[in-house]
């Protein structure tokens, strides 16, 4: 599988290159981000060589149009001689105290079913109580140093042995993550790809030739689980916090679990009731 994402997992200091990096991954000319941000391409040009040093306010106007994450806008400041300008506050810090209740109640209100926020590499932040009783499934191991949704899904200790769809569930992670790791040019996100990659399970799934998905009639790929003699069907969706203007904000995901079928549900309410 082809790895673009370890292009970008270096440190660089110099803030031209790094935009430079941040226009071609979103594929645009310097022409179409120069007309985008109001400077001719002489100066975008003159910016990405290092000849000239943008303002902070150029930057940031780049960085909107590029689509660039808070936390990469903040490393363009910094490599750029200013400050950052978003804060990243600890989700336990006093000043999210609201934003932590209103997201576990979230979760909480998703009872019977598993619910989970995750951070920018899907390690579990917050967790319902139905997502915690699947977590008892796993090894110590895998809870420590945190969970991680990737690590728990494809490690061949973790989830990846009871998923009986595991050629399509585990090959859409593996992508989702390697998209991810690039989009976004996170270090860490690559690390965590790399990681995953060498799963022997995950190398070998990724090594074999794709076929065609075995729910392929179906709206939504699900998750298929055999946890012992209970079989769960489950899909996802996703919840984002709204114009975030702190990094661990705009970095948080809401992933919550549903039952795809009758059965699963019923499974789900009856684990809760006897929890």
């Amino acid at each position: 599988m082809s790895r673009p994402w370890m292009a970008h997992s270096a440190a660089r200091r110099d803030v031209g290159p790094l935009l430079r990096d941040w226009r071609q991954r979103r594929k645009l000319s310097q022409m179409a981000l120069a007309l985008d941000v109001g400077v001719s391409p002489r100066h975008l040009s003159f910016v990405e060589t290092g000849r000239s040093r943008p303002s902070a306010e150029l930057l940031l106007s780049m960085s909107e149009h590029l689509a660039v994450p808070l936390r990469q806008r903040n490393e363009l400041l910094l490599a750029a001689g200013y400050a950052p300008r978003y804060s990243e506050t600890r989700l336990d810090a006093p000043g999210l105290d609201a934003v932590r209740s209103a997201l576990q109640r979230l979760l909480d209100a998703h009872e019977p079913y598993p619910g989970l926020a995750l951070d920018r590499c899907g390690n579990v932040v917050l967790a319902n109580a139905a997502a915690q009783r699947l977590t008892t499934l796993l090894p110590p191991a895998l809870l420590q140093p945190r969970l991680n949704i990737y690590r728990a899904s494809l490690h061949p200790e973790g989830f990846a042995a009871a998923t009986r769809n595991f050629a399509d569930w585990g090959r859409h992670l593996v992508h989702e993550l390697a998209w991810l790791a690039e989009s976004t040019g996170d270090a860490e996100l690559a690390a965590l790809a790399e990681e995953v990659m060498a799963y022997p399970n995950v190398a070998a799934l990724m090594a074999a030739r794709p076929q065609a998905p075995s729910d392929a009639g179906g709206l939504v790929l699900t998750c298929e689980m055999q946890l012992g003699a209970q079989r769960l069907t489950l899909f996802t969706a996703r919840a984002a916090i709204g114009a975030p203007r702190d990094v661990t904000l705009a970095e948080l995901t809401l992933e919550l679990f549903y039952p795809a079928d009758g059965a699963s549900e019923a499974a789900l309410r009856a684990a809760a009731t006897r929890a």
